[in-house]
């Protein structure tokens, strides 16, 4: 999976201000950050795994 230099990322209408996780959207998955440590390492996801991780996350 090639990830972008610069990633736009997002946080969930979900989560509150003190825990949360920030998503950026890529070609072929998703990187996850902690949005309290934006700077510290990223979570790369390729598609599948992502969906598979929202499935078994959500209600």
């Amino acid at each position: 999976m090639l990830i972008p230099e610069t990633l736009e990322f997002r946080t969930s209408s979900y989560s509150d201000r003190s825990d949360c996780v920030a998503i950026a959207d890529v070609p072929g998955g998703a990187v996850v950050r902690d949005s309290q440590n934006p700077d510290r390492e990223q979570l790369a996801f390729a598609a599948p795994e992502w969906v598979a991780l929202l499935s078994t996350a959500r209600p």
